[in-house]
Parts: C-alpha cells; sequence; structure tokens
C-alpha cells in the first residue's frame, strides 16, 4: 500500500504490509505475532504529523483507528476516551458534557493518541495537563498505565515520544465550564483556523514548534519564515504555503526531499536572523523505520542532494 495514501501530506512511497486493528487485543495479538518474528514494524495514527520518506517502509505499519476510538464519561469531570478517537469530535463531546479545558483543540487534525502523545493543542496550551493516566501497549503486546507524573510532559513532548509504547486509551480530567461559553469560543477558533491555514492543498498542519524565545523575539514560527522571505517559496511539488508560512503544502507531486529542503531552508534563514534554531514537529519515517524529527533529518541531508528553491 502506498504510504501516500495513509498521510496528510499526500507523500511516500510503499509499505509492505499495513495493519488496522479494531480493539486493544487485536492491537497486543498483532504486536505479540511481529514480536515473535521479530519483524520491522511502525506504529501510526492518521499520519498528520509524520512525512513518510520517498522510498516508502520495508515492514508493516500499525494504524491506529476509529476501531480504537469511543469515549465515555466517568463523572462530573472525568472522561475515558481510546486512542483511535477523532480529536475535533472528542473535544465536542467534552463540550457538550460542559468540561472545559480542550477547547483549544477543536480545529487539530489527528487522532487522539498522537494527541497525548505530542502533547498537543494551540494557543500555546498542549493537552497533557489534562491526562491523568493512560493505557498503553508495548512491542511485545503487554499492557501498561503510565500516571500523569511518568508522563514527563513538556511543552509539545512527553515520555511516550520514545516509541516503546503505543496509547491505546487515555483518561483525562477537566474542570465544569459553560457550554455555551466553550462553543461559541470553539467556532471562533474553527473560524480563525480557516480565515489563515491552507484549506485546499494536502498539508500536515504547522511544521514547527513555537519556541518561546522565539516567541519573544519575532513572534511564531509562520511570522519568522515570513519575515526570512519564505512565504509563497517552493522546491519541486512542494511549497512554504502563501497562506501560513508555518505551513508546507503538496501543489502535486512533492516528495518528502522537497520538503526537508524547505524546512532545512526555513531552518537556517530563521537561525540567521534571530540566532535561534527551529525544531520540527513533523517527524520523518526512513525505510528503515528509523523515526526522527523532520530538522534533524534535513539538517543530515544537508546541502549533498537538495535541488534548489524557487520564488
Amino acid at each position: 500500500m502506498p504510504l501516500a495514501s495513509l498521510g496528510r501530506w499526500g507523500i511516500g512511497g510503499p509499505a509492505d504490509i499495513v495493519v488496522t486493528p479494531q480493539s486493544a487485543s487485536t492491537l497486543a495479538a498483532a504486536l505479540a505475532v511481529i514480536a515473535e518474528y521479530d519483524a520491522r514494524h511502525i506504529v501510526i495514527g492518521d499520519g498528520s504529523n509524520v512525512l513518510f520518506d520517498d522510498a516508502g517502509f520495508r515492514g508493516v505499519v500499525l494504524r491506529i483507528g476509529r476501531g480504537l476510538g469511543g469515549i465515555r464519561r466517568l463523572d462530573e469531570q472525568r472522561v475515558e476516551a481510546g486512542a483511535g478517537m477523532w480529536v475535533p469530535a472528542f473535544v465536542r463531546q467534552v463540550i457538550d458534557w460542559g468540561m472545559a479545558g480542550a477547547v483549544h483543540a477543536i480545529g487539530i487534525p489527528g487522532t487522539l493518541g498522537g494527541l497525548i502523545t505530542m502533547n498537543g493543542g494551540s494557543q500555546r496550551k498542549g493537552i497533557g495537563e489534562n491526562v491523568a493516566h493512560v493505557d498503553a501497549i508495548d512491542h511485545q503486546g503487554r499492557m501498561r498505565r503510565l500516571t500523569h507524573d511518568q508522563l514527563d510532559y513538556r511543552y509539545r513532548a512527553s515520555r511516550l515520544q520514545r516509541g516503546d509504547l503505543i496509547v491505546v486509551s487515555a483518561q483525562l480530567r477537566f474542570a465544569p465550564g459553560d457550554r455555551t461559553a466553550m462553543r461559541r469560543e470553539a467556532l471562533s477558533i474553527l473560524a480563525a483556523r480557516r480565515a489563515k491555514f491552507p484549506r485546499v492543498r494536502a498539508n500536515c498542519g504547522s511544521v514547527f514548534v513555537s519556541d518561546p524565545a522565539l516567541y519573544s523575539r519575532i513572534g511564531p514560527p509562520g511570522l519568522a519564515i515570513e519575515r526570512a522571505g519564505l512565504k509563497g517559496v517552493s522546491v519541486g511539488g512542494a511549497q512554504i504555503s502563501p497562506d501560513h508560512a508555518n505551513f508546507i503544502v503538496n501543489n502535486g507531486g512533492a516528495r518528502a526531499q522537497d520538503v526537508l529542503h524547505l524546512i532545512l531552508l526555513a531552518r537556517r534563514s530563521v537561525a540567521d536572523l534571530s540566532g535561534i534554531a527551529m525544531d520540527a514537529e513533523v517527524r520523518h519515517l526512513a525505510p528503515d523505520g528509523v523515526m526522527r524529527p523532520a530538522h534533524e533529518v534535513a539538517e543530515l541531508l544537508g546541502d549533498r542532494t537538495l535541488p534548489g528553491a524557487t520564488a
């Protein structure tokens, strides 16, 4: 199966096998078989934060999807939700139950497991502050429970990013909130996203993490990239979006190599401007299964194999 069909960028070569478990037990069984045969494998959600390599991936892709979704209310302040639940649907349900604290994530495309792993969010907030505990499976198919303290949440980071555990479900805690006010805030966030973020061309969302030092010196990554004169710059079929410079869009036929060049160009240009090197939220999957932050891969490639950029 082409990985391009699994990711939001529409980029990536073939994968040998793709498995979409429909329950925690089938995920555990799949992992046990993979461990028995020592098969190369990776785990993804909806692929919104992954740049698949042009050469694809020689191994098994475990895709956490809607079969591991679902949500239930435990009491007035707590919910339990599956890793495969679509984030906007999760936020809407939490709002309907009168729970405050998740509205900032209303416009984030992706699954809850990915959001929890990345401590994702917007407006400089992260879902990690609401996570009470996570139930996860290791790569031998064994269940583990991690408390909030064990998850080591930091800005856009958590212990889960080590990759040795796969989120199955989580319990989250919220404060009481006014439904009407939260719905109004959610609509406002969605309207703002529609006005400034690219919607037509394939993209993965924000490419770079907002750095506090950069934010105080220039502003968010998109503004810094724009100040560096790169808004609208293209390499091959990839382009730094003319709508928002922290997005890279696929204008048709883009390759992973094109995206990596733009990441490198943006990172070096902003570093020249500000003295601060931005880190990517996006992770690159290599053909051998190694997953690294995309800026690290871009720096490794350097100027050796990357084509020129055009405005």
